[in-house]
């Protein structure tokens, strides 16, 4: 991947859209510029879990201006990620091509997970070196993230379904703050919390972080009426819970520091954070200017600097699933030179696409763990619903669709894949397995391969398919495969099939 001397991440949340462009020098990031807008994405979430129309134009409006701050940026020096609001949408994918559209660069979907390590990552970054542990909140507008991690690598990652927008719509509607809803909205908090107690609790940490906008609004407005020093403690929250109470209605509170875009969620994000201090037993909370948007940007810079965590998330699958390593190694390495001569020709080649299915090779027996029938559908189930550190939903989906289809019929593949790009990955996926049944270090003689829309053509050395009639046999039934399916592979020079051939296969 090239060296870029500028980034850029956006960040759709749940309740604000944020783009934060950066300069790269060595290994770290100095902010540039910085654009925000309350979005409220997630208030536009109907009981039925769609986007309202109203929520989609304020996001797209905000993203063509998005869009036009990052007008001619390399489309590898932009990240641009969404959190719970476009998680649980059932229209997030028509919403997302839109979106994508809006804003010129392609969008992704973290899953809980990967979003709290980002903004662990962050957070890590902007707070001094320290060997201590450290306890990470981040109330967000339709999620929780909490993180226990030590420097820069998260040891605990958990995200919680409450934020500040779905409690504030949900227990104080209209801004309306009575001491009942309080105590309702906190009291959920408190079970939402309880799976997670024991793990996260005091004992576990020495040092609590806030992170993002609920955080540092509240620090901000405690500090300013004088109950805290600008950390956020148990006391400071009861005191400002009861003069919300006291009011009674959003609209009417004066507060200094509290800003227009945030008087409808503070209510639901006040109640989030005291269950939180209560349950994990935080008797003060520092905040950190660090957040998703930061995390994201120095994922981005290891990315850049050939320190990805998918390739260590890669690599530590293959652990945890007993992969035989050894051949993985074989598939990937064939898979690559067969994709790179199928390839050779095309003006603007995907860079990511090596990579791909360079992982799909080191993961597609990963099923195996589970049982050797069927093993590509459990390897494709696990890789499409697991928690990857580093993977987008979308890169575990595609990484899943590549993986199930490298045996057998393609069926499974008709609706997936939709570009020569997609095909020319499974092929050089399939003929790689294909080539290395006998689990052994052999070489292939591919002595040429080439690809022009639906065709393939694979040339091999007459003597080597003459020494191996078993694989003689698969490439024949893989001629089938793709024939079916409207493709045309054609492995030269390829006999006719033999009774000694059809009998072995």
């Amino acid at each position: 991947m090239a060296d870029y001397s500028t980034i850029a991440a956006v960040d759709l949340g749940s309740n604000s859209f944020h783009c934060q462009i950066a300069r790269v020098v060595g290994d770290q990031v100095y902010p540039l510029d910085a654009l925000r807008e309350p979005v409220r994405l997630g208030a536009g979430l109907t009981e039925d879990k769609r986007l309202e129309e109203g929520a989609q134009e304020r996001a797209l409006a905000c993203l063509k201006r998005f869009g036009e701050r990052l007008r001619g940026f390399d489309p590898h020096a932009v990240r641009a990620a969404g959190t719970n609001a476009l998680r649980v949408a059932k229209n997030a994918a028509p919403f997302l091509k839109k979106a994508r559209s809006a804003l010129g660069f392609p969008i992704e979907v973290v899953a809980g997970r990967e979003e709290a390590r980002l903004i662990y990552l962050g957070v890590s970054h902007s707070l001094p070196a320290s060997p201590e542990k450290r306890l990470v909140v981040d109330v967000g507008g339709g999620s929780t993230e909490i993180i226990i991690g030590q420097k820069h690598k998260p040891l605990r990652l958990e995200s919680l379904f409450m934020g500040c927008v779905s409690y504030s719509l949900r227990f104080f509607p209209d801004g309306k703050v009575t001491k009942s809803a309080m105590k309702e909205a906190e009291t959920l908090a408190r079970i939402e919390l309880q799976p997670i107690v024991a793990r996260f609790t005091r004992r576990n940490w020495e040092q609590a972080v806030g992170s993002s906008g609920t955080a540092r609004a509240l620090a901000e407005i405690l500090q300013l009426a004088g109950y805290t020093d600008g950390s956020i403690t148990p006391g400071g929250l009861d005191r400002l819970r009861g003069h919300l109470v006291k009011t009674g209605d959003m609209n009417r509170v004066e507060l200094r520091g509290l800003r227009p875009d945030r008087v409808p969620v503070l209510a639901g994000g006040l109640a989030i954070m005291n269950a939180t201090l209560s349950e994990l037993e935080v008797e003060s909370m520092v905040t950190a200017t660090g957040s998703m948007r930061q995390g994201m940007l120095y994922d981005m810079l290891g990315r850049l600097h050939h320190r990805d965590m998918r390739d260590v998330t890669i690599a530590q699958f293959m652990q945890r699933y007993h992969v035989d390593a050894q051949q993985a190694r074989r598939i990937a390495m064939l898979a690559l030179k067969l994709h790179a001569a199928l390839t050779a020709g095309e003006k603007q080649p995907d860079e990511d696409a090596p990579r791909l299915v360079a992982w799909a090779a080191k993961l597609h027996e990963i099923g195996i763990s589970v049982a050797y029938s069927g093993y590509h559908k459990h390897s494709a189930y696990i890789i499409a619903n697991a928690d990857m550190p580093g993977f987008s939903r979308i890169e575990q989906r595609h990484l899943s669709q590549l993986v199930l289809g490298h045996r057998r019929s393609l069926r499974k593949n008709r609706d997936q894949f939709d570009s020569d790009t997609d095909w020319r990955l499974l092929i050089a996926l399939r003929l790689a397995v294909l080539f290395h049944l006998g689990r052994s270090d052999v070489t292939v003689p591919v002595q040429d391969a080439t690809a022009q829309g639906r065709k393939f053509r694979i040339t091999l050395e007459r003597e080597w398919l003459a020494r191996n009639p078993l694989t003689a046999a698969a490439l024949r039934e893989e001629v089938k495969q793709w024939q079916e399916f409207g493709f045309e592979l054609t492995v030269k020079p390829l006999p006719e099939p033999e009774t000694a051939d059809l009998a072995a296969a």
